[in-house]
């Protein structure tokens, strides 16, 4: 897997976010002159501290799927994310709408 550009921003608005080991993750707008146009800059800082959502977003680090889980970017890391996601699918599924919704 590979979220790099506006397939980061993309995952950023995902409820959850699965991904392998080995995974490579980047905001690579720096790189390019650009800026993190996709609401990257309002949930990256939610979901980790403000000094590394800076450093992610100022410098195009590219992360692995373990530094995202140690970090927060990703909800989980594992070999096989999709398994995880369906099962996780399953399990909301199987809950009350009502609740779900909250």
């Amino acid at each position: 897997m590979v979220y790099i550009y506006k397939g980061m921003q993309i995952a950023l608005g995902a409820d959850m976010r699965y991904a392998t080991p080995d995974c490579k993750l980047s905001i690579m707008e720096a790189k390019w002159g650009l800026i993190p146009d996709m609401a990257a800059s309002v949930t990256l800082r939610e979901l980790v501290r403000i000094d590394v959502a800076k450093e992610l977003t100022m410098t195009g680090r590219i992360i692995s799927g373990t530094e995202a889980a140690h970090l927060g970017l990703v909800t989980r890391c594992m070999e096989d994310p999709m398994t995880e996601a369906k099962k996780v699918a399953n399990e909301i599924a199987s809950r009350s709408p009502d609740s779900v919704a909250a």
